[in-house]
């Protein structure tokens, strides 16, 4: 069915990028050509959506688990990541794409936290849609953050008399202090690789979400798994709680 005919299009897509490392070793490959593959194809990506309505598109790019790695491959994704960004604003910019950066992207090494933010400033009237790169990411930590700054919004001390300012708190002031806290939240989550787990991706975001697993490593999506997504979305029926 073409995406016009559809009746419900998601309007935020999120993407946990899963298999990269497998689809390189099924290819006698060095991991890093596993990693470049996901790059690209991150890049290809927003427009097989975009023009079909979704407004935002998030990447699970760099867990902040993925820390954990051996000090070559983190190294390498750093490298990667370094260079993708500025061609991938360049090409937002002609694009009309607007770029946000999900995650404590402030940790990251070297000038990486500088290129993200000269970045974002050079696509921050982009109209056409949104992509949201979520990097050194956790979903708990995000909660976490969230909540912190929200309680030295309201100058909260342990040995305060909350009153009002306890009622204050709620649901909607904590998702105003998420890292893309202006966006809307995710109506569907996709993850890759046969994977069957969320892990924490968006955790505040997503309760009411679909969820779809491919069976697919991230590196082989192409333009008609994206109609695939699209056509099984319309046909589920969503239930809050």
């Amino acid at each position: 069915m073409p995406a016009n005919e559809l009746k419900n299009i998601p309007g935020h897509i999120g993407v946990i990028m899963d298999g990269n490392r497998r689809w390189a070793r099924e290819r006698c490959l060095p991991d890093s050509d596993g990693h470049f593959k996901a790059l690209e194809k991150m890049n290809l990506c927003p427009a097989w959506f975009f023009g079909k309505g979704i407004a935002v598109v998030s990447f699970l790019a760099f867990p902040a688990e993925n820390w954990g790695r051996s000090p070559e491959e983190v190294n390498s994704l750093m490298k990667l990541l370094r260079q993708n960004i500025g061609e991938a604003a360049k090409d937002a910019e002609e694009k009309n794409y607007r770029l946000v950066f999900s995650g404590r992207v402030g940790e990251l090494p070297g000038d990486l936290p500088q290129i993200i933010k000269e970045a974002m400033d050079a696509t921050k009237d982009g109209k056409a849609g949104i992509i949201n790169v979520c990097l050194n990411y956790d979903g708990r930590t995000e909660i976490i953050d969230a909540v912190r700054k929200m309680v030295r919004s309201l100058s909260l001390k342990a040995d305060s008399d909350y009153g009002d300012e306890e009622d204050r708190i709620h649901g909607g002031m904590i998702r105003k202090y998420l890292y893309g806290g202006e966006l809307p939240d995710p109506d569907l989550i996709v993850r890759f690789s046969g994977e069957e787990k969320n892990s924490g991706f968006l955790l505040w975001q997503s309760p009411f979400c679909e969820l779809i697993f491919m069976n697919k490593h991230w590196p082989e999506f192409e333009p008609a798994d994206a109609d695939f997504l699209l056509r099984e979305y319309d046909k589920r029926r969503k239930k809050y709680g």
